[in-house]
């Protein structure tokens, strides 16, 4: 659990599942542009059994973490980001995704969702890299991922399969090198 920021970060639970349906079939118009099609059970509860036990076993194993975004008490779902991906060795990196329910789109949310998460990442998990990866056409991803100090670092060639097609996408990275040091701490 990720708590700071006016937000609340933790990993999902089966007692979510109404909030969650309701929130992503509310937000479907709003999210499936971004994101790979949606199954026909999409939003059954077998399907958040599913996803329930993958997010449980990767973070068991450390290699991803799927938290759903809260309000600070917890109660409101707002959306969910994901660390995901994640190479140890030689690497030490992980991937960055997320989704907000389109209601809450736009209040910083996933900004101060997405802090949280850097921190973990950097100062918990001890990775030296995060990547993001979003559509061109995505501006808000764009100007959230750069205000969060991502930088864009090229361009990948049909790399996933947004909406039933194949999808270019503006890479972007961040090193824990590249936050700002203030008063000594790492931020």
């Amino acid at each position: 659990m990720l708590h700071g920021n006016d937000v609340l970060l933790r990993l999902p639970a089966s007692g979510d599942y109404a909030q969650w349906r309701d929130l992503r079939e509310a937000s479907r118009a709003f999210l499936t542009p971004w994101e790979p099609a949606w199954t026909p059970d999409e939003l059954t509860r077998h399907a958040f059994r599913m996803r329930l036990r993958r997010y449980q076993r990767e973070a068991r194993e450390r290699c991803g973490y799927s938290f759903f975004i809260f309000d600070a008490l917890g109660e409101q779902l707002a959306g969910g980001i994901t660390l995901g991906r994640i190479q140890r060795g030689v690497a030490q990196t992980a991937t960055i995704g997320y989704w907000m329910g389109q209601i809450h789109a736009g209040q910083g949310i996933m900004y101060r969702a997405l802090d949280l998460v850097k921190t973990f990442a950097f100062d918990v998990e001890g990775l030296h890299r995060l990547e993001a990866a979003c559509l061109p056409s995505n501006a808000r991803s764009i100007r959230l991922l750069e205000k969060s100090g991502f930088r864009q670092e090229g361009l990948l060639r049909q790399y996933l399969k947004i909406a039933g097609v194949w999808e270019d996408h503006r890479l972007y990275g961040l090193l824990t090198d590249d936050r700002p040091i203030r008063r000594g701490h790492a931020v």
